[in-house]
């Protein structure tokens, strides 16, 4: 073999040791550095994504912690109000909330059974038969509240008619009995029993106002009320001593001393039916002032000294005679209007 020929032979077989003109060696070398540099990019892409996954962890947490801090503020805050409520306010509280919750659970249990929408339809059923349960024990309610107050109408009404029927079998006794009408009585004050005036003065003494607005207004109103009275006649009784006085006044004052713009001592009477007429009037204005008299018409008069205790004419008695000067108090019915 020449060496030319040794040459040729010698430089193929350095060629079949090759790749794109690198030796084998090479081409392993590149090969693992290609990889390499797959492996980093995907290194880098990884770490960038585990960088973002941290990222969203902690913006997570700190949602999660916030949420947490308005949790914990919410229930220092219902505690707080808790704390404030009575006793019996806090037992409904109480009461309320475990209602909630036992709706919030059946409510879970019907959406994981039957799910949302059936659930949801079910709920709106459940809700608008609380609601006709709640105006059907309002109506219950409102009906107790009727049937009572029936009962207690029925009771008054009741009441009154028996009222009626003692009534209707007393004035039955009393016209089988024939009895006559019963009238008012009179009340009589004369200045024998202490109802003083004083001399030729139609003046009260401030014994005499007193009992008027005590005890006599009293005796009076019980009277109007059990006769059904309206008027009350207050009648002025004298003696037969005469008057030392030449005029009287009563036509220009007693109008005036009746409706109250001028006093009880204007009045000046010249003789013994205008001192009857004046001591009247005195009486008058104190029943009329009295408020368990209002409403109710007092006509003053005067009897002078014509008429006796017990209802006779005098005949001419004279001298200082205390039981004949009085006041007499009447009462009557307002006679109806002739049409």
């Amino acid at each position: 073999m020449t060496p030319e020929n040794a040459g040729q032979i010698e430089t193929k077989g350095y060629n079949r040791g090759l790749i794109l003109g690198f030796t084998m060696a090479e081409s392993l070398l590149l090969v693992v550095f290609c990889l390499l540099l797959v492996t980093a990019a995907i290194i880098v892409k990884e770490r960038h994504r585990a960088d973002d996954a941290i990222k969203q962890l902690s913006t997570v947490t700190e949602t999660s912690r916030q949420q947490d801090r308005q949790i914990d503020e919410l229930k220092a805050e219902v505690a707080a109000l808790t704390s404030r409520l009575p006793e019996a306010e806090q037992a409904n509280y109480d009461e309320d909330w475990r209602e909630l919750v036992l709706q919030k659970d059946t409510y879970k249990r019907l959406k994981e059974v039957l799910g949302k929408k059936d659930a949801g339809d079910i709920l709106e059923r459940v809700e608008t038969l609380m609601v006709a349960e709640q105006k059907a024990a309002d109506l219950e309610k409102a009906n107790e509240l009727l049937n009572e107050q029936k009962r207690d109408l029925e009771a008054r009404l009741e009441a009154v008619l028996k009222q009626l029927q003692t009534r209707e079998a007393e004035l039955a006794k009393l016209g089988a009995a024939g009895k006559p009408h019963e009238w008012p009585p009179i009340i009589s004050l004369t200045e024998a029993n202490g109802y003083f005036f004083r001399s030729g003065s139609a003046e009260l003494s401030m014994s005499f106002t007193d009992q008027l607005n005590g005890s006599i207004s009293d005796q009076i109103a019980q009277n109007l009320e059990r006769y059904g009275a309206d008027i009350v006649e207050v009648i002025g009784h004298t003696d037969e001593q005469p008057i030392s006085r030449l005029n009287s006044n009563l036509d220009k004052n007693s109008i005036d001393v009746l409706s109250a713009k001028k006093s009880i001592n204007s009045l000046e009477p010249a003789d013994n039916a205008g001192l009857g007429l004046a001591r009247a009037i005195s009486v008058a204005n104190i029943l009329r002032a009295n408020k368990s008299l209002s409403g109710i018409t007092v006509l003053p008069l005067s009897a002078a000294q014509l008429i006796l205790p017990g209802d006779t004419l005098t005949v001419g008695q004279a001298g200082n005679v205390e039981t004949r000067r009085r006041i007499e108090i009447r009462i009557r019915r307002r006679e109806a209007a002739v049409q």
